[in-house]
């Protein structure tokens, strides 16, 4: 059983804002929504609405983009070989490329499941299905992201067993699963870290808390998924029986 209270939404049940619904249904992003709506390119059931607000049942009504039909685009969902030195936001003031940028033949519209950041590499996952990554984030679900992490200098066993006890930074408490220290010399050591919630740079900021930088960083698995053979760059299609499989009770649909 969840903790805490049941969230209540604002809205009559089944309704959700236009520029949800179509986001809702991998059509667009939230943003791209509103365009679209404000711009009075959509019709909803044959007539024009301009108010990103307006409330639908997504799975009951008839879209129309430029006076053509569009509907709920089918789920899917990749396993992305992030490399080094690439974001995960869509887009980058600075001009940096984006994981979105690597997926050339891709036509439908993904969003990220959590972060990598720009100097992390590894296993990144991708979906049009909202309940899924929302499922995949959740903290509740201990969800296990595995870590192969080099920093400088060497970890103690004291400070291994900090880790497990967990540190507060900023006033959030950071606290691995599990870390095991494979190598260790003055100069570097290479450990295998486990986490169940990732907080924003949760890695990064422990080991910094002990004195140690962070020099590599890879995601090696997400749950029962791992990188396997992929190259940096490369990715994958997760059918929806592999999904069920790795992550049983995760919503599908």
């Amino acid at each position: 059983m969840k903790s805490g209270h049941q969230k209540v939404s604002k809205y009559p049940p089944g309704k959700v804002p236009l520029e949800r619904a179509l986001s809702k249904l991998g059509l667009a992003s939230r943003k791209e929504a509103r365009e679209w709506i404000m711009s009075g390119r959509i019709r909803i059931d044959g007539i024009t609405r301009n108010n990103p607000e307006y409330l639908v049942i997504p799975e009951k009504i008839k879209i129309e983009l430029d006076q053509q039909p569009i509907g709920r685009v089918a789920p899917m969902t990749l396993l992305l070989h992030k490399p080094k030195g690439i974001i995960t936001s869509r887009s980058d003031e600075k001009g940096r490329p984006t994981v979105f940028s690597l997926l050339k033949d891709v036509t439908t519209y993904l969003n990220a499941v959590g972060r990598l950041d720009f100097a992390t590499s590894g296993l990144l996952l991708l979906t049009n299905n909202t309940r899924l990554a929302a499922w995949l984030t959740d903290p509740d679900n201990k969800i296990i992201r595995t870590y192969v992490v080099t920093v400088r200098g060497r970890v103690s066993e004291v400070q291994l067993t900090q880790l497990h006890a967990g540190l507060q930074d900023d006033g959030q408490l950071l606290q691995v699963n599990k870390a095991v220290l494979r190598k260790s010399s003055e100069k570097e050591s290479h450990l295998t870290v486990e986490l169940t919630e990732g907080k924003n740079r949760e890695i990064r900021r422990l080991f910094q808390a002990l004195g140690h930088e962070v020099s590599k960083l890879k995601r090696v698995a997400y749950g029962g998924l791992t990188l396997g053979d992929l190259q940096p760059g490369e990715y994958r299609i997760i059918e929806r029986e592999e999904l069920q499989k790795v992550f049983p009770g995760a919503p599908l649909k």
